[in-house]
């Protein structure tokens, strides 16, 4: 009977803050303090408050050991390598330095998909006159490039 109080004044009070809001023309916040303040008693209504009492015990009892049991400890720290490692591996992954894709024999596959030529690794150019790199050193390659095929 007691949660039955609980959860209907609780409904009443979100309900009055939702007009509040809605008198002061916000109607997005008055939507959304409605929809809260129709859990308390959907969730009396439900029978779901001995579920939750039954929940809150467990999370308090699980809270203890937090503090007290070494195996917790070591459970967390366990959660907590497998989640950095996770994490790295995702970015890692992403910048593409870990796994390349597996190299094809030349002789495998039809020709369309093979390479016509392997790329050359670049050697770095030296400065003329003592120019200073402005970052467009790729532009300079694919102008020496047009300038051999006469584009």
């Amino acid at each position: 009977m007691l949660s039955a109080a609980i959860s209907f004044m609780l409904t009443a009070g979100g309900v009055a803050v939702a007009g509040l809001q809605a008198y002061k023309r916000r109607f997005l916040s008055a939507t959304r303090w409605f929809a809260v303040a129709l859990v308390p008693a959907g969730l009396y209504l439900t029978g779901l408050f001995p579920l939750a009492s039954t929940i809150g015990r467990a999370f308090t009892d699980w809270a203890a050991k937090l503090v007290l049991d070494p195996r917790v400890w070591t459970g967390i720290v366990l959660l907590a390598v497998s989640a950095a490692l996770l994490v790295t591996t995702r970015w890692v992954g992403r910048r593409g330095a870990v796994e390349a894709p597996p190299e094809r024999p030349a002789a495998a596959g039809p020709a369309s998909e093979r390479p016509a030529v392997a790329p050359a690794p670049k050697a770095p150019k030296k400065q003329a006159g003592g120019k200073r790199d402005d970052g467009l050193g790729d532009f300079a390659d694919i102008e020496e490039i047009l300038r051999k095929r006469g584009i």
